[in-house]
């Protein structure tokens, strides 16, 4: 029986990918690369920020300049701050569900509770956020989601997690807990998982 849910942020809880993406481009054209944020999107999403980089770095064969990654963070704050939305359905999905809830993220604290602030879902979670950064574990390795579970106070079976990306539900499967791929635009149809919902209305359905 599930008995708590733990929600990714990025592209499950909040319409941030886009942005986050549309920062990544806008910073690479000052290195004259024109990545488009919908295919980086797509390539890139659920990934660790460092292994990202890197990746960057190698296929256009560049050094990306030391203050990067503080420059970046400060327009994705921008950008969010204009434009940031919460996921359809989400709002009232968490309303609907009384079962313990958090957020387990592979962005940093800040911007977790930034994103969830801005959005309006910070009541929802009590406080119950945990990250990749302070854990030190990232998707696909399932430690965040083992730790949420902890600080939880439940066992692995008894959770069920809500994710958007490939890494997350390896990361959800690999911690023995119920993966629930989040796919509204049915892009991820190669990803073996039972439970898939379209919608948040859906998400009721997939834990009972």
């Amino acid at each position: 029986m599930i008995k708590c849910i733990i929600f990714d942020c990025d592209g499950t809880l909040v319409d941030s990918e886009y942005l986050c993406n549309l920062g990544l481009e806008m910073m690479l054209e000052n290195y004259g690369i024109d990545s488009s944020a919908t295919e980086m999107m797509e390539k890139y999403r659920g990934g660790k920020l460092a292994a990202i980089l890197q990746d960057i770095e190698s296929e256009h064969q560049i050094n990306l300049k030391d203050n990067f990654v503080t420059s970046y963070r400060i327009l994705v704050d921008e950008l969010f701050e204009k434009e940031l939305r919460p996921c359809e359905g989400v709002d009232k999905a968490l309303n609907e569900i009384l079962l313990p809830k958090c957020v387990a993220s592979s962005g940093p604290l800040d911007k977790i509770k930034k994103a969830l602030s801005i959005t309006g879902l910070t009541e929802h979670f009590n406080g119950k956020i945990y990250s990749s950064y302070v854990v030190d574990s990232w998707k696909p390795d399932p430690g965040i989601f083992l730790h949420a579970a902890k600080e939880m106070g439940f066992q692995p079976n008894e959770c069920a997690v809500v994710e958007d990306s490939p890494v997350g539900i390896s990361a959800a499967k690999a911690a023995g807990m119920r993966p629930i791929l989040y796919d509204p635009n049915n892009i991820h149809s190669a990803i073996s998982c039972l439970h898939t919902i379209r919608n948040m209305r859906e998400l009721q359905r997939a834990i009972t």
